[in-house]
């Protein structure tokens, strides 16, 4: 997509499984299996699935702490893969990325203060007598006093720590934040005010979001498109109210059986998955999904359905829509 910030195409991360006395690869963890997402300026692209579909190694792939396998990620223009090393490092304070588990993202030696400010040091941009200042006024923007500035991580609670990492995130200025379940770990409560909080900054500050979570419901409140993984691969795409009123594949339809409702009589029929998600390694053939889709037919176990459009700005990969 040409005015995309960020364009992922036929993305592939494989790991190696390696066993035997000598070592040697015996199979690959197909963790992305070619999935294709673009995302433009200002938008939240929320990325849902189950745990192991592979949700959080697209996000690594895109910054590079995780390599990719094979696909590209195109960033501003610009392939991330074919960056020289001092390219990459000029790149890197452009997207960043918040941890879903805030306390172990940060140093209990270091103080907060010095935590948020540390990357513009490191990358020089801006001369160290003014650093104070600058992370003291992002503190501000995220809910933080400036006196919290000389505390250590052990002194907050978990809602307090992720705010210091959106800070952390948000001084070196970014344009894309990659947010791995930044509220999973949270209170509801707080997750209300942590999702206000992006909402806030995205406004003032422009940004666009990659929002991973497996919780649809803070997913609805958050994002303007939704792709939905499983195992590895891309099941469905679609603007957020067209995915919650109109979803089609049967994994996105159990997904959201599964959402709370405030109103009971609003709430769908719940739709049981029976089984465990199947091995990353050995995949079913055809179709991931048809070992626990209650509609499968003989051609899902075969072929792989093509991910293809049926809508506006709505893809699909399923035989059976």
């Amino acid at each position: 997509m040409a005015d995309a910030l960020l364009d992922i195409r036929h993305l592939k991360t494989y790991f190696k499984v390696k066993s035997g006395l000598l070592n040697r690869t015996t199979g690959y963890v197909r963790a992305v299996d070619d999935i294709s997402i673009s995302i433009k300026p200002g938008e939240t692209f929320g990325l849902v699935g189950e745990s192991g579909s592979g949700k959080s190694t697209v996000g690594k792939s895109v910054v590079r702490l995780t390599e990719k396998t094979s696909g590209d990620i195109v960033f501003k223009g610009r392939d991330m893969y074919a960056l020289s090393a001092e390219e990459l490092r000029r790149m890197r304070p452009q997207m960043q990325l918040i941890f879903q588990d805030p306390y172990s993202s940060l140093n209990p030696r270091v103080r907060v203060g010095d935590a948020i400010g540390e990357a513009l040091l490191d990358h020089g941009l801006i001369p160290k007598r003014e650093v104070r200042e600058r992370v003291e006024e992002v503190m501000d923007s995220c809910g933080l006093a400036t006196y919290h500035f000389d505390r250590f991580p052990h002194e907050f609670s978990g809602g307090q720590r992720q705010r210091i990492g959106i800070a952390r995130a948000l001084v070196l200025n970014p344009d894309l934040i990659i947010a791995d379940e930044p509220v999973s770990a949270l209170d509801v409560s707080i997750q209300a005010q942590i999702i206000n909080l992006f909402r806030k900054l995205q406004v003032s500050r422009g940004l666009t979001y990659l929002f991973i979570s497996h919780d649809l419901s803070v997913v609805e409140h958050l994002c303007t498109r939704i792709g939905v993984m499983y195992l590895g691969t891309m099941m469905e795409t679609a603007s957020r109210d067209e995915l919650f009123k109109h979803p089609l594949h049967p994994y996105t339809k159990a997904l959201l059986s599964a959402v709370p409702v405030p109103i009971p009589k609003l709430r769908r029929d719940r739709i049981v998955l029976k089984g465990d998600i199947p091995s990353p390694v050995h995949p079913p053939a055809g179709c991931k999904f048809h070992t626990r889709c209650p509609f499968a037919v003989e051609r899902c176990k075969q072929e792989v359905p093509v991910f293809r459009n049926v809508g506006p700005d709505h893809h699909v990969a399923c035989h059976l829509v």
